[in-house]
């Protein structure tokens, strides 16, 4: 990765961290899901309203380190409008992403902006915090009622 492609990665993650999008709570959802990181103590909720299979909004709310909060902002605004199989699919390729190794390829045009967090496959420590809000989707999408963790089988 060259320097100047690093240093915009670099700019989104802190511009996501420090203006949120999506943030807050979110009138009339009707999927929810609880998730949190007890490693690094990240927590976050995050609602969406999905009608006829399609994304309409989404919101999130929580704590956390600035890998989590920006992870959470672009995630939010990448699903926002799509179907709940596209956001699936987003899952999976980040998901795919930021646990392979630090050498392969990144597939920027699915990813677009989402790609800013392929340097945290360096910090494995970091991982979980950039997943945090992409399982918490997914068990949003899958209506699953029990809070997601980290620290859950895959979820690395």
């Amino acid at each position: 990765m060259t320097d100047r492609l690093r240093d915009l990665y670099q700019q989104i993650i802190l511009d996501h961290n420090r203006s949120p999008r999506n943030r807050g709570r979110l009138e009339h959802a009707n999927r929810h899901a609880e998730g949190s990181n007890p490693l690094c103590g990240d927590k976050m909720s995050l609602e969406l309203k999905v009608d006829d299979g399609i994304i309409t909004d989404v919101r999130f709310e929580g704590s956390g380190c600035a890998i989590s909060q920006a992870s959470a902002s672009l995630m939010t605004s990448a699903v926002k409008g799509k179907s709940v199989a596209e956001a699936e699919a987003l899952f999976r390729a980040f998901r795919s992403m930021v646990t392979a190794p630090a050498t392969a390829p990144i597939d920027k045009d699915v990813l677009g902006k989402l790609a800013a967090f392929g340097g945290v496959r360096q910090f494995p420590a970091r991982v979980k915090c950039a997943n945090l809000s992409w399982h918490t989707l997914h068990a949003a999408l899958g209506e699953t009622d029990d809070p997601v963790t980290t620290e859950q089988e895959g979820a690395g």
